[in-house]
């Protein structure tokens, strides 16, 4: 039986280590974080119930949401010993330029109404770690504010195909003019995916004051200041709208286009290519066959088809069928940086990641993409050190498999 004493003052002190946390209370938050999940968390108390449902949510079930996330939940890993890992080389090309990370900001929708540094906080950070932002047609700063909050940046814009092809020629036309150096093009929205989320939160852009939203407005002040205080919520492409986001979406996007419209885009958009919503190999072929420089396999993070293709699974073979001709990128259920060295040995060329920095942006603002920023970074870094790979350029298919 183990003698009990009593501790000595100088054996207590080595043991006495409070944590010295930031002083600002934003920081102090975001440093509770290690991983996007509990960033994630921190979210879904600082927004309305149906802004954060928007962010994360998917259509139908959410079947399709699930199981992207089921899929790299499959992922094993196969690693190599004693290799040389002191340093890893995270770095990539993306389009042909150098990106400090196999990574792109994807573009989102509305970005405005989960922080009020919306797009432009997310630009910001995009310039400062060096990695690609697509702005979304959708998205609640203009072409030209975006391009002078982060003017070294490397800015993409998205753009849906509208029943008003004028008015889509038209930001073609700006996002050239402002220096924009790739075009993605969604061409897996037809219509709007059944977002049963929002129907059942009453979820209108802007948030409609109703007797819900008003008591909400008591759990949230701050965020509801920050909306009623700062520039009206107004799109890059429309003016204003009072309606769900499913209304917005059948009334604006063309059902009717066809890969003559892929082709048309490539005789008169200068710079990169991206087709974004790509799901099978045969599409993938067509839409290179069309001038597709790119493609990114998604399903629109689960947000249109329930039950649709998963794309890490589907991520193989479009790698076999363009994979020599076009550049292959993947979205969809990413909330790891493992996940993004996972797709990477899998044949991406990068992922994008959407939902994980508006957890970020909703937790803290540009300070909170910053965190996301920083963890999806580390966990990246660390990932290569454990499969003992030195750099993102050599990562092979035979590093991963999909359990099951």
């Amino acid at each position: 039986m183990a003698e009990r004493r009593m501790p000595r003052w100088p054996e207590l002190r080595e043991l006495v280590r409070p944590r010295r946390l930031p002083g600002d209370a934003t920081d102090r938050r975001l440093a509770r974080a290690a991983t996007v999940g509990d960033l994630r968390e921190i979210a879904r108390t600082r927004v309305p119930r149906a802004v954060f449902d928007y962010t994360d949510g998917a259509a139908g079930a959410e079947i399709s949401l699930r199981r992207s996330r089921e899929a790299f939940a499959r992922v094993e890993f196969r690693p190599s010993v004693l290799r040389d890992v002191s340093v890893v080389d995270p770095t990539t090309r993306l389009l042909g330029r150098p990106s400090a990370l196999p990574l792109v900001f994807a573009p989102t929708g509305f970005t405005r109404l989960m922080h009020a540094d919306g797009e432009v906080g997310v630009g910001r950070v995009a310039e400062r770690i060096g990695i690609p932002h697509a702005l979304s047609t959708m998205g609640t700063t203009t072409i030209e504010a975006l391009a002078e909050a982060a003017p070294m940046g490397r800015r993409w814009f998205q753009l849906y195909l509208w029943r008003d092809r004028e008015a889509s020629a038209a930001l073609v036309e700006r996002a050239a003019k402002a220096g924009y150096e790739a075009l993605v093009l969604t061409v897996d929205t037809p219509v709007a995916g059944p977002r049963l989320r929002d129907v059942r939160n009453g979820f209108t852009i802007p948030p409609a004051l109703t007797l819900r939203t008003v008591t909400n407005a008591a759990v949230h002040p701050r965020w509801w200041i920050d909306l009623l205080t700062t520039e009206p919520l107004e799109f890059a492409s429309l003016r204003s709208w009072g309606g769900t986001v499913a209304e917005l979406a059948d009334r604006v996007f063309e059902p009717a286009a066809t890969l003559a419209d892929v082709s048309a885009l490539r005789e008169t958009w200068p710079g990169a290519l991206v087709v974004k919503g790509v799901q099978t190999a045969d599409d993938a072929r067509a839409v290179v066959d069309a001038g597709a420089d790119a493609v990114v396999v998604s399903n629109h993070g689960g947000r249109q088809l329930d039950r649709a293709p998963t794309p890490l699974e589907e991520l193989p073979a479009v790698v076999r069928a363009v994979g020599e001709r076009a550049e292959v990128y993947l979205d969809g259920g990413i909330l790891d940086g493992a996940d993004v060295v996972a797709a990477v040995a899998c044949g991406a060329r990068g992922c994008l990641v959407g939902r994980a920095y508006l957890y970020g942006l909703m937790a803290g603002g540009e300070r909170g993409v910053q965190r996301v920023a920083d963890i999806l970074a580390g966990e990246i870094a660390r990932t290569l050190q454990l499969l003992g790979v030195p750099s993102v350029a050599e990562l092979t298919p035979d590093r991963v498999r999909l359990r099951g």
